[in-house]
């Protein structure tokens, strides 16, 4: 009960990427473990490149071991859903302190990445291949 009662004050961020979208909380002064869908970060992305691109936010703006992370991320992959975490973060850390914006800002940590899957046109095979053409 006590631990719940100290942890109330959050700071939020959603990151998006493709069609992952990523809900983080920020718990400062309460260093600990980033939490993704109730799991450690290092068991849910058990590959180090995934976790090197969630903690970048942290790395640049000197802010490790200020934060407890607790992350809620659906749809799209892997990868997009570590991009969509470390944008989410990147955004939470303007809610908590807005001079890191330049920071995030220089390093492209808090544009979103807009290029997302082009649906598929009819009478095509798929967003722009076309039937094979048959000349006789």
């Amino acid at each position: 009960m006590v631990q719940s009662e100290v942890s109330q004050h959050y700071h939020y961020g959603t990151g998006k990427r493709k069609t992952a979208i990523a809900r983080v909380r920020l718990y400062p002064d309460d260093p600990g473990p980033v939490i993704i869908n109730g799991k450690p970060m290092d068991e849910y992305f058990n590959w180090e490149p995934w976790q090197v691109t969630i903690n970048e936010p942290f790395r640049v703006t000197d802010t490790g071991n200020r934060f407890r992370v607790v992350a809620k991320v659906t749809g799209g992959g892997v990868n997009a859903q570590a991009q969509a975490i470390r944008h989410g973060i990147a955004r939470a850390l303007i809610v908590f302190d807005p001079s890191l914006k330049p920071t995030l800002r220089r390093h492209g940590l808090i544009t979103r990445d807009s290029r997302i899957k082009e649906s598929k046109k009819y009478g095509l095979k798929r967003a722009r291949r076309a039937p094979q053409y048959t000349k006789r």
